[in-house]
């Protein structure tokens, strides 16, 4: 499934937690990637579909500096291989004791026209992508170049980043709070839920913020509630 423009630009004006909440409502219970954060809470929201690269533990014998050297390094191949649009996910087993990429790579993917990118392990020359056009998500800055710990072995595999699991595929989106995985399957109806689940919720705000009670209005048990909400959209073109 190739996700479609419409449901791309609608999920930019969504929040994690409103999508949090959707994917509930559906059952799934744990598709928030823990410990991640954004390395610039201010930048707009990332939209894409997930192209993965899989760590697994380095052994020294077989990670040397050296096999940066070979042209059909994993982590080398990935950079190049992912699609515009994508979001690259790179499973570090949230180990951030060593870099699952650094500022070189990162604008690689920028210039390729990557989505974003997130790692529950660390980047390095964390300052420098955090000033970069691209939204970049990680546990906690690294120094140490990936290969003292980690070894990259699978491209565009199944997955585990932040204890949830990422398909090929699937839509990431992330802003100010983190990341959610959306199953590719559910993304377009998902994303038409949660449009409309924020504007109610922008509904709710305007009416506490001028001191209504949240009794009978969120969620909306008063009928008066819901017809509030539809003049509000109808005077608010939403």
């Amino acid at each position: 499934m190739n996700l479609s423009p419409q449901t791309r630009d609608q999920l930019k004006t969504v929040s994690t937690a409103t999508l949090c909440t959707a994917l509930f409502k559906r059952g799934l219970r744990n598709q928030f990637i823990q410990g991640v954060h954004p390395l610039n809470p201010a930048g707009p929201n990332m939209v894409g579909e997930a192209f993965t690269l899989r760590y697994i533990p380095a052994r020294e014998d077989l990670n040397p500096i050296s096999v940066f050297q070979d042209r059909s390094h994993p982590q080398r191949v990935a950079v190049e291989q992912c699609p515009p649009g994508a979001v690259m996910v790179f499973d570090s087993r949230k180990d951030a004791r060593a870099a699952s990429a650094g500022s070189i790579l990162i604008t690689r993917l920028m210039v390729r026209g990557a989505a974003g990118v997130v790692t529950d392990g660390g980047f390095r020359d964390s300052p420098e992508i955090a000033r970069l056009a691209i939204p970049a998500y990680h546990q906690r800055p690294s120094a140490p170049t990936n290969l003292t710990l980690h070894q990259a072995l699978d491209i565009n595999v199944p997955i585990g980043c932040g204890d949830v699991a990422v398909w090929p595929g699937d839509v990431l989106v992330g802003d100010g709070e983190g990341v959610v995985v959306i199953p590719a399957a559910i993304a377009d109806e998902l994303a038409a839920e949660a449009v409309e689940m924020t504007a109610f919720e922008d509904f709710v705000m305007a009416q506490v913020q001028q001191g209504r009670s949240i009794i009978g209005l969120y969620p909306p048990t008063d009928e008066q509630s819901r017809t509030d909400f539809a003049a509000w959209r109808a005077a608010n073109g939403r």
